[in-house]
């Protein structure tokens, strides 16, 4: 694992800009390409699978096509999108596809990160993260991680919270 941002890619530095901007507190940490899940992400990190934030873009239909909706969510949780959808008060969620996903966060999947999107995503964020003391999430890049704490990320994203499942 490597915290060093000599090299690197784009997408991470986008990040790092906009994580500096609001005064992020953790640290980066560009971790082996073979860690792509939650549970490989927290088995390198040295840290419970709960305590990874999972960053999903869904797709609320709209009239225009669909909405952005993002939930933040312990890696230990799966989101319950009829329960989310009627929380955040819209008829449905869908996961969306790769292209909405690039469009409106600007990163990949699998590397999306609660922050630095093109346009502000309304973002929600499962209280069960409150429970760790370090949480991790993606850095904009599928391989990067940084480290925060529940409260810097709810107020770093302006997150409603949400039961989740």
């Amino acid at each position: 694992m490597s915290s060093e941002p000599a090299a690197e890619h784009p997408s991470i530095a986008h990040f790092r800009n906009r994580w500096t901007e609001l005064g992020g507190t953790g640290r980066i940490v560009v971790l082996p390409d073979s860690v792509h899940t939650a549970a490989l992400a927290a088995e390198a990190l040295g840290c419970e699978v709960g305590a990874i934030a999972n960053s999903l873009l869904f797709t609320a239909p709209t009239e225009t096509g669909g909405e952005p909706i993002l939930i933040l969510t312990s890696g230990a949780h799966r989101v319950d999108t009829d329960k989310a959808a009627a929380l955040i008060g819209v008829p449905e969620l869908r996961r969306a596809k790769p292209e909405f996903v690039k469009e409106h966060t600007g990163q990949v999947i699998g590397g999306v990160s609660p922050i630095a999107h093109p346009a502000p995503v309304r973002t929600f964020l499962d209280p069960a993260l409150e429970h760790y003391p370090v949480v991790w999430a993606a850095a904009g890049h599928p391989a990067a991680v940084y480290s925060t704490t529940y409260a810097e990320l709810r107020t770093m994203t302006g997150a409603i919270e949400i039961e989740v499942n």
